[in-house]
This record gives C-alpha cells, structure tokens and sequence, in this order.
C-alpha cells in the first residue's frame, strides 16, 4: 500500500542547515548601538541624565549633522582645528577636555547615534510604567528571535513526524500490511540526497560562501594587537606624566618629530626630573629607585657608578618589516596629533596598542584625512595647483597626492 509521506526529513535537514546558518551569522550580526554606546561613551555622557565629563547627549542628533558626528568621534581635534565653530565652542565650553579619537567604523557610529536618538524619545523616568517597560524591550536581539523561530520549527517538525508514523501505523494496521524494514539513517539521507541534488547543492554553495567569508574575517584578524597591554619593568604612568604634569609626549619621545620612529627615551631623559623628583605620587620610592639601578646612579651623593644596565622595556606597537611608516612624516610635515593613533594617554596608565595598525585603517585614514598645505612651504606650489583642482582644502585628502599608492608604504 502507497501511504502519504510528508518530506519530514527534508524539513529536518532545512532545520540543521538554519542552525548552522545562525551560527555563522551571529559574525555578521549589525552592530548594536546600546553595547557600543556603554563600551565607549558612557564614560563621559549620559543621554537625558546631565553632564558627566562631556555633554549631555540627548537630542544630539538633532544639533548636529550625522557626517559631523562621525568625523567628530573620529578625531575631534580635527574638526575643531579646522575653525569650526560649534567645535570650538564645545572644547572651550568643556575647560579644552581632549575627546578620545575612536577607531569606530562609520556604520558603528551610526548605530550609536540611532541608540542615542531611540533613548532621547523615550518618555521622562518618573513617568515610566508598565506601558513604557514594554516599549523598552521592543527590537531586542534579532539573533535571540530566530533561534527561538528555529526551535520552535523544530519542536513542530517532531510533532509532524510523530503525527505522520502514528498515522502509517494505523493504516497498516487496518490493511493488515507488514511493519517496514527499519532503514538506516545513513540509507535514508544517500537516498534524499539522491532526489534532492539541486537542493543539496544550493544548500554547499550557501555554506561554502559563508564559511569562506567567516573564515576570511578570522585570517584578517591574525596578527592583530589592537588592546596589547604588557607589564613594563617599570610601572610608568601616562596619566601622571602626559595627564597630572602635562609633559608634552615630544619630549620623552623626541624621535617621533625627527626620524623614523618615536623611540622610547633613554633613562636620562628620565632624569633631567627625577634626578631631583626621588618619589613617586603612587608607588613612592621603588618605581624610580629601578631608574637609578638601571644607571648605577646614588641619588645621596648624585654620582654614577660603571655598572650601567639597559631597561628592557617590552616592546607594544610592531608593524610588520613589509611596511614603511615615517613618524616625523606624519607628526611634523602632517600635524597628524598623537591621540590619532596612540589614543588620550593622558589618560591612561600603562601604555597600549590603542589603534589595530591594519593596512586598511591606514587607507581609511588617508582617504578621509587633508592634507595640511597651508602654511608649510614644502606644498606652495603644489597647494595652488590642487586647489584649482579641487576647490577646496578640505577636499585635498592624503589619497589625492598619492597617499594609497602601494609603493608608498611597500617599497
């Protein structure tokens, strides 16, 4: 007897192959304003609850244009170098406070202006109820919601089936026909697979292609040390150096406004101070008695000793040997400001990989950067010529003098 038979297993498999989609996914998932607005803002501003350190954010949206904020959030100091004058009055307003440039792609950024504006619309605290708590949850983690689709369908699925062996039973039963011959689950998808090639084939593609492209992102990430933070021999501080004293980072790292590279400064730098300075604020003696061993120095008689032994600082930021960059070219031909790729180590304590030094956040950043003509004579006769060009010295970015040309970097 020729029974109904649902394509149970066909239903199964299209529910192993979402799983797996799912899975995958979750790396291709839009960025999430709230998570990123309490990882990177909440800090310093708060939406509807007043100053922190920054300003209020509620209904920034509103003041501002959305290409402002994402250049601001960029680099703020280079909008207000640029004499913008909300920028300005900004930095003013906040006692000249140094915004933290965020390595932020744009769409992360306007996921965050989109949190910002949703939470600026929500009604006043005190009036919140039941009503308000049930807005406050809606559009919540899409992800969340196709699982719960997917086990759901499942669940469904296993009824179906179930449903459908009872029925079979049944008939046979009334037919008085045999039980079928249990086959192998491993029979049952060769021969599934066999009626179903074209499936089975779109259903490799779509795996191979997202496979590929998460494992793709995967590689890209080898390699990278955005957030390396080692212990150093020495406990120096940046706060209180760059942010309590307000030392200028050119004059330890004298190297990054004439050569190559920065350079991490010889331990007499640290003593045109401590030669005097003999106690910390933090750590009191210990941490620059380290300074005066290093030296063979006695602070009681101010003399040094033969024994001289190198601080074996750890090295943070390693650009591979493929790659050409020119600290000076950037700091003192460029103006380019150390927060750009080192972050507010003013405000930080043991220095960092802050930025991912990637081939590709050097390229976003000479595509979007201008060049800074005015005023330096090495670009006189150059500056008038791409200003007829373009128009605009704003207009005049790294990327129009040749700046992602492949030998400029890798020569």
């Amino acid at each position: 007897m020729k029974t109904f038979s649902l394509p149970i297993f066909s239903l199964r498999f299209f529910v192993a192959t979402l799983f797996c989609f799912l899975s995958i996914n979750n790396g291709f998932a839009q960025p999430d304003g709230e998570a990123l607005f309490k990882t990177n803002c909440t800090q310093c501003h708060s939406v509807g609850k007043g100053v922190v350190i920054g300003p209020d954010l509620k209904d920034v949206h509103k003041r501002r244009p959305q290409d402002w904020i994402i250049k601001w959030v960029h680099n703020s100091q280079t909008v207000v170098k640029s004499g913008d004058k909300y920028a300005v009055d900004l930095f003013n307003k906040f006692n000249k406070t140094v915004m933290t440039p965020f390595n932020l792609k744009d769409e992360e950024i306007k996921s965050i202006v989109a949190y910002i504006k949703t939470e600026s619309e929500k009604a006043p605290v005190a009036a919140k109820g039941p009503a308000a708590g049930a807005e406050e949850k809606k559009g919540g983690n899409t992800f969340l919601y196709l699982l719960i689709a997917a086990v759901v369908l499942y669940v469904v699925i296993r009824m179906v089936s179930r449903v459908q062996r009872a029925m079979e039973k049944v008939l046979r039963h009334r037919h008085g026909l045999p039980e079928p011959v249990p086959v192998k689950a491993t029979k049952r998808f060769v021969t599934w697979a066999r009626n179903n090639k074209k499936l089975v084939a779109v259903i490799l593609i779509v795996l191979f292609v997202l496979g590929n492209v998460k494992g793709w992102y995967l590689l890209a990430g080898i390699g990278i040390s955005q957030g390396y933070q080692p212990d150093q021999p020495i406990a120096f501080s940046h706060k209180i150096h760059a942010g309590d004293n307000g030392i200028n980072c050119k004059y330890c790292h004298f190297g990054a406004e004439k050569g190559k590279t920065a350079g991490v400064p010889p331990a007499n730098v640290c003593m045109n101070c401590h030669k005097f300075i003999k106690e910390g604020s933090i750590t009191g003696k210990e941490e620059i008695a380290k300074i005066y061993k290093a030296l063979d120095y006695n602070p009681e008689t101010q003399t040094y000793g033969p024994n001289k032994k190198p601080i074996q600082w750890v090295r943070v930021h390693n650009l591979p040997d493929l790659s050409y960059f020119n600290h000076s070219q950037h700091v003192k031909v460029a103006g380019v400001e150390c927060e750009t790729c080192h972050g507010n180590m003013a405000e930080e304590g043991v220095a960092n990989q802050y930025a991912p030094l990637t081939m590709g956040w050097c390229i976003d950043c000479h595509r979007r950067t201008p060049v800074k003509m005015e005023g330096n004579h090495y670009y006189d006769e150059y500056h008038k010529k791409l200003l007829a060009k373009f128009g605009s010295d704003s207009l005049i970015t790294v990327e129009r003098i040749g700046g992602t040309e492949c030998a400029r970097c890798h020569y």
